[in-house]
């Protein structure tokens, strides 16, 4: 969820500027104003609110509007709370991973199916978590090895590092970080954990830059990059997460209702094309002039592939930089 950038601070806090922002009220604007152009009546999910600068726009934007703000950081609502103090009751907030969907909405007063119009999920890491030096998300400082979205979960980036398998922590790096080294890297892990324990993301990096070979280092980005992905994913289930909650969000739109996803790494974004190819085709048999009932497509694409961020707002806001976007809209109730 790298979709906001700290800038200049305003009245004690830090500005943010949410990725593509503007092509996301453009997305949900006809939905949203179908029956009034102020959007009352209507019900918006940000899925990962982070500090709420998608929905400030959306408040914004419609003044009739409701947003459900869901997010696994207890700091990240707090200071989303404080940002959207204004709009009052017109925001919900509730804890959860996002794959918690229906059952917020149950928790709002809404049933887990057809009760919402628009659905936002602005994926990955959010720019408070790599900007809060303590939380051990970016390899540029020195930190506790943490990674923890939600601060009240078990699991850290330190106890994988010292506790897991040399063949999981090679499957972890190999799949979640599509790192080359994966092998090299975990037997690495092995032999400096039995001198001492990993405490620190200084640790780490050195360790990457003593394991992954020169000549590699001098291309792709930061040689520490993909592990640190591959850890913070692990340790906070991000794609069971994405898996786990396609099926709940695409239920819980009502028809006409519309979905955007914002990914910012391959992994995020081929299981949402995946998700997605499946609901837009019919299930009726080939050489059909109609479908079947029931067997049409449930959803139709709202973009052509995906999306990127413009060129002014990559230079602008770095961190939109790899962004990819999708969005649908449902067409059709699903067949029993």
């Amino acid at each position: 969820m790298t979709d906001e950038m700290p800038g200049r601070p305003s009245a004690g806090q830090p500005k943010h500027v949410p990725v593509m922002a503007a092509r996301s009220v453009e997305l949900f604007t006809p939905v949203l104003t179908r029956d009034d152009p102020t959007g009352a009546g209507k019900v918006l999910v940000d899925a990962t609110l982070g500090l709420g600068g998608h929905t400030e726009r959306f408040l914004e934007e419609f003044s009739g509007l409701r947003v459900i703000g869901l997010d696994r950081d207890e700091r990240a609502l707090e200071l989303s709370h404080q940002r959207l103090a204004r709009f009052g009751e017109r925001v919900t907030y509730v804890h959860t991973r996002f794959d918690g969907l229906a059952v917020a909405l149950e928790t709002a007063g809404l049933a887990s199916t057809e009760s919402v119009q628009a659905i936002l999920f602005d994926l990955g890491v959010s720019s408070m978590q790599l900007d809060e030096r303590d939380r051990g998300f970016a390899y540029s400082v020195d930190a506790p090895l943490d990674m923890r979205m939600d601060t009240s979960a078990d699991v850290t980036a330190a106890e994988v590092l010292n506790t897991y398998p040399k063949a999981e922590l090679s499957r972890i790096l190999s799949v979640y970080g599509e790192e080359r080294f994966a092998a090299k890297i975990a037997a690495a892990i092995v032999r400096q954990r039995a001198k001492a324990p990993f405490v620190s993301s200084g640790q780490l990096v050195q360790l990457l830059y003593e394991a992954i070979p020169a000549a590699a280092r001098r291309t792709g980005g930061h040689p520490a990059k993909r592990t640190f992905q591959a850890l913070r994913i692990e340790v906070n289930g991000e794609l069971e997460a994405l898996e786990n909650v396609i099926g709940p969000a695409c239920h819980a739109l009502s028809l006409g209702g519309r979905v955007i996803f914002m990914s910012y790494q391959s992994l995020e974004d081929r299981i949402v094309k995946r998700e997605l190819a499946h609901r837009v085709k019919s299930r009726s048999p080939e050489g059909l002039p109609v479908d079947l009932p029931g067997m049409g497509p449930e959803f139709a694409l709202l973009t052509r592939g995906a999306e990127r961020a413009s060129a002014d707002e990559a230079a602008e806001n770095p961190r939109s930089a790899p962004v990819r976007l999708r969005a649908a809209e449902r067409i059709a109730r699903r067949s029993q």
